[in-house]
């Protein structure tokens, strides 16, 4: 069972429990307790985890970062005569994030 955050800031933040209400606070605690995601909740966690600045495998949130990488699989994307890394959950969260013709998609194991 993964650990529902960690802080990652040097400053004082409120207790993780202020973060309850959150959405991605919600997702992780249904994911420990065996749950599954909806698509909805699939692409919009694969979405919020491309848009993170700090961490390529969960999404920071008031100091605290709540960690996917047991879930999220790597994948490399021609578009464009680009390649480009992602990780998602599936196939077809990334599909619906991208815009514009996609070339190929690879999962790397």
């Amino acid at each position: 069972m993964a650990q529902i955050a960690t802080k990652f800031v040097r400053w004082d933040v409120p207790e993780l429990a202020t973060l309850k209400d959150s959405k991605v606070y919600k997702l992780r605690e249904r994911l420990n307790n065996g749950g599954k995601l909806t698509r909805e909740e699939k692409n919009w966690l694969t979405r919020n985890v491309y848009c993170n600045i700090y961490f390529k495998r969960g999404i920071a949130l008031g100091g605290y970062y709540f960690d996917f990488s047991d879930i999220l699989k790597r994948y490399f994307v021609k578009q464009y005569d680009h390649i480009q890394e992602y990780y998602a959950i599936d196939k077809t969260a990334l599909r619906s994030m991208l815009y514009g013709r996609i070339e190929d998609i690879v999962e790397l194991k």
